[in-house]
């Protein structure tokens, strides 16, 4: 069964689908809730978007799971280590792009009917490092460091931010400092750019 919110990638990707000896595409939907339906259209294995209007990809997984249904393979082109690891922590057996070639795709949904974990090279790629990053000591934000990211990213000042949060500028620039070295990176452009890659932050 075949969840994503655009007509097009749907039709595109059932063309695909439906092409190959041993794989019927049995239903579409366009919202995550319409999974909630693949028990009943007898799907062995759901291929799912993430971002979609209503219920969402990860959501619907995560229902998905817990209710019993069937394996769920997400496809995305959101590729950032959070959205993969919000992806299987909700119960997906499988993650891929959807950049992917033909044969890769073919595999994976087979692979994901029978239950056993898909997770092409440069995706495990960047789970291993997002998961390595986030297990540094020391690299947990406080709930002010985040709420200073947050107004950064609008392209708050060190002023505004001082006036924003009632501090002076010194302090505004020792919790700058320290969430530069709990990112890893070098300056606040930088600094935005991975705490949203790291889902901290929306945008």
């Amino acid at each position: 069964m075949l969840i994503d919110d655009h007509p097009v990638v749907r039709a595109g990707l059932r063309a695909i689908l439906d092409s190959f000896d041993d794989v019927t595409v049995v239903a579409e939907g366009a919202d995550g809730a319409d999974a909630y339906r693949a028990v009943e259209v007898g799907a062995d294995v759901l291929v799912m978007d993430i971002q979609m209007p209503g219920v969402d990809g990860i959501a619907a997984t995560r229902d998905n799971t817990a209710a019993g249904g069937p394996p769920v393979l997400v496809l995305t082109t959101y590729d950032t280590g959070h959205h993969i690891t919000d992806a299987l922590s909700a119960g997906a057996v499988g993650y891929l792009l959807k950049d992917a070639p033909e044969d890769v795709l073919h595999r994976a949904v087979l692979d994901s009917a029978r239950g056993r974990r898909t997770l092409p090279p440069a995706v495990a790629a960047t789970l291993a490092e997002y998961v390595g990053r986030a297990g540094h000591a020391g690299d947990a934000l406080s709930r002010r460091e985040t709420e200073i990211l947050a107004r950064l990213a609008t392209g708050a000042g060190n002023r505004e931010l001082a006036e924003h949060f009632v501090i002076s500028p010194a302090t505004v620039k020792t919790h700058l400092i320290h969430i530069y070295q709990k990112l890893g990176v070098g300056n606040r452009t930088a600094a935005v750019a991975e705490a949203r890659a790291r889902g901290l932050i929306s945008g």
